[in-house]
């Protein structure tokens, strides 16, 4: 369960606040009563959930370039953090293949840049002690098992997007051994952790080249639904599933120290674990009328066919479980989507769903 009074009071910094995960985890940090900082672009997608939550008046919002270092590096002194959740990033496969040299810059020289603005803050005695980095699970060098990844199987990454994420992982491993060292922790007082988390879908994601997205902006107009790929198989979770594990871990890093400092996977039980095909076909289910269902066609850049996360170190050590299987949350996500459409308060329906989630005590 999570420990809302742990969070009370505390200083957060997140990165990528105005981003689809973001947005709902300062909305649940927030919630619980931290005190929330973050730092991103403007959305970039109209609309947008931060938009719609009017989170740029809730909370400490800076617009800013996470490669702009001398604005980072203020930001970090000013809020002085608790604890620091990297999300801002460059997060879609296909976008990579049209701009690789932006990918890598946001994706792997945003981490570091980040990380030696938390550095030489520290230097000057922040009192910043956790971080958490989140990066992807397709940060695995994919060899298309039939089995989950573990944390320590080999990184890699087939496209710009996923090899600049297993980048950020390293990124973090190397600050982790040369600055941030649990040995050293004493002196320091930092613990650095990454996170690899499934195929995130919930309300108020408006991102492009996404699959649930996709679906629900031809539903909203009536088109016709294009997808691409439809026997390639993911991990789909609902995105309180991840959030809730970096929450965990982050208190654990906070109150714990170096022994949580390490890589973590938040995947969804493998009968979760489904082709693109069906969550279309799950989606409509939901959806009143009939549509009709195209394959996009023609040649597409490469993406994986199958991809699994092994879980099982969260669960031991974090006590960490899904609690939602894919069919409630894609249920969720219509009841979000027609609250939008029929122009309810989405803020209200975003801490529904959290209070909802916090609730669950058995996988539903």
């Amino acid at each position: 369960m999570i420990d809302s009074t742990f969070w009370k009071g505390k200083q957060v910094f997140v990165t990528g606040h105005t981003g689809f995960k973001g947005a709902w985890i300062c909305l649940w940090l927030q919630a619980m009563g931290a005190e929330v900082t973050g730092y991103a672009l403007q959305p970039s997608t109209s609309p947008s959930l931060y938009e719609l939550c009017g989170l740029s008046s809730s909370m400490n919002s800076i617009i800013g370039d996470i490669r702009d270092r001398p604005k980072l590096q203020q930001a970090i002194m000013a809020s002085n953090p608790d604890i620091v959740i990297h999300m801002a990033a460059q997060p879609i496969v296909r976008e990579s293949y049209q701009y690789p040299v932006e990918t890598y810059e946001i994706n792997v020289l945003g981490t570091v840049y980040l990380l030696e603005s938390i550095r030489h803050a520290v230097q000057l005695g922040a009192k910043i002690k956790a971080i958490v980095n989140v990066t992807s699970d397709k940060s695995y060098e994919n060899k298309e098992w039939h089995w989950g990844y573990r944390e320590d199987d080999t990184l890699g990454g087939y496209d710009p997007y996923s090899n600049s994420k297993a980048c950020s992982e390293m990124v973090t491993s190397a600050y982790r051994n040369s600055f941030f060292n649990p040995s050293d922790y004493q002196t320091h007082g930092v613990s650095l952790a990454s996170v690899r988390a499934g195929n995130v879908i919930g309300g108020g994601d408006w991102a492009p080249d996404r699959l649930v997205p996709d679906c629900i902006r031809s539903l909203m107009k009536g088109d016709k639904i294009i997808i691409r790929n439809s026997t390639a198989i993911r991990p789909w979770q609902h995105v309180l599933e991840p959030l809730y594990g970096y929450l965990l871990l982050a208190k654990s890093l906070y109150e714990k120290g170096p022994v949580y400092a390490q890589s973590w996977n938040f995947g969804p039980e493998d009968q979760d674990v489904r082709t693109v095909e069906w969550v279309v076909k799950e989606l409509l289910s939901h959806w009143e009328g009939s549509f009709e269902i195209a394959s996009s066609g023609g040649e597409q850049p490469h993406e994986a066919k199958l991809l699994k996360l092994d879980c099982s170190k969260a669960k031991a050590e974090l006590s960490w479980y899904p609690k939602w299987r894919v069919e409630k949350a894609i249920s969720l996500i219509v009841e979000w989507t027609r609250g939008f459409m029929a122009d309810e308060d989405v803020k209200e329906i975003c801490l529904k769903q959290i209070k909802q989630y916090e609730d669950t005590d058995a996988c539903i």
